[in-house]
């Protein structure tokens, strides 16, 4: 049985005003966490940052993760970052496709679809869990419109500054990925960091910066002594997030054994 991991985590977007803080640090953290408590050989965790976080090179580190699995493996994959959309019109209704911002989202942003296609691709019994630690929609494009002690920073980024277009109503908007692929058949499971129209947000959290949800992530697990399942993870989290008063609701996807399993196994 194999265990790999493959972490994503970019701060710097070349502008000071979509730039993040602590999408590296929960890169790193995830790492350590599997490698110190979950028996993953360090060798088998890929860490990428920053500059090096391409479309491209994401897209390569996760065939690589992917590449060769085995029912029995265990493989994850986090990324924090921005998270955004491509508006879209069809039909009479507007929708959108969720996207990952890789470092050079400008030219190449990374859609849901292009995820769910590798993802689809694994063989039965290859047990993967994706970590997403960015916003899925929203309107804002830095920090916190209040002034906060956690220097609370949203992980969106407006379509705008990428040269895309921005949504004519978020309320009414749906994403297609939800009207496409019913969780029942999802080979993954994913744990995003918040709702498709709320924000996941970056802070300042016991003196280091992370998102909040991997925060409470990582604090959740620890209180556990590493032995939780996904739905026990998901539930917790939210209430720890909603203590801090942080308005952003973490969502569990996959098949309901999967989100009964142990984390990481």
């Amino acid at each position: 049985m194999a265990k790999k991991a493959f972490c994503v985590g970019i701060n710097d977007y070349g502008d000071p005003n979509s730039n993040l803080n602590g999408c590296v640090n929960d890169a790193r953290a995830w790492a350590e966490l599997l490698v110190g408590h979950y028996d993953f050989p360090r060798a088998d965790v890929t860490i990428i940052t920053d500059a090096q976080a391409t479309k491209a090179n994401m897209v390569t580190g996760i065939k690589a993760l992917l590449a060769g699995a085995t029912a029995g493996d265990v493989l994850v994959f986090t990324n924090s970052s921005h998270g955004s959309y491509v508006y879209d019109q069809d039909g009479d209704e507007t929708r959108y496709d969720e996207i990952l911002c890789p470092r050079d989202v400008g030219q190449n942003p990374l859609a849901d679809d292009e995820l769910r296609a590798l993802f689809s691709a694994i063989p039965a019994g290859v047990r993967l869990t994706v970590i997403a630690d960015n916003c899925h929609s929203g309107s804002a494009t830095r920090a916190s419109p209040f002034p906060t002690p956690d220097e609370r920073r949203v992980r969106f980024l407006n379509p705008r500054r990428f040269g895309g277009k921005e949504l004519p109503d978020t309320q009414f908007a749906r994403p297609k990925r939800l009207e496409r692929y019913p969780e029942s058949e999802m080979k993954e499971i994913l744990l995003s960091g918040c709702t498709d129209s709320e924000y996941s947000y970056d802070a300042l959290l016991d003196g280091t910066y992370h998102g909040a949800m991997t925060f409470f992530a990582l604090q959740t697990i620890r209180a556990a002594n590493y032995r939780l399942t996904y739905e026990q993870l998901a539930r917790r989290v939210n209430g720890r997030l909603r203590r801090g008063g942080y308005n952003q609701h973490p969502q569990l996807e996959g098949a309901d054994q999967n989100k009964a399993r142990p984390i990481f196994t």
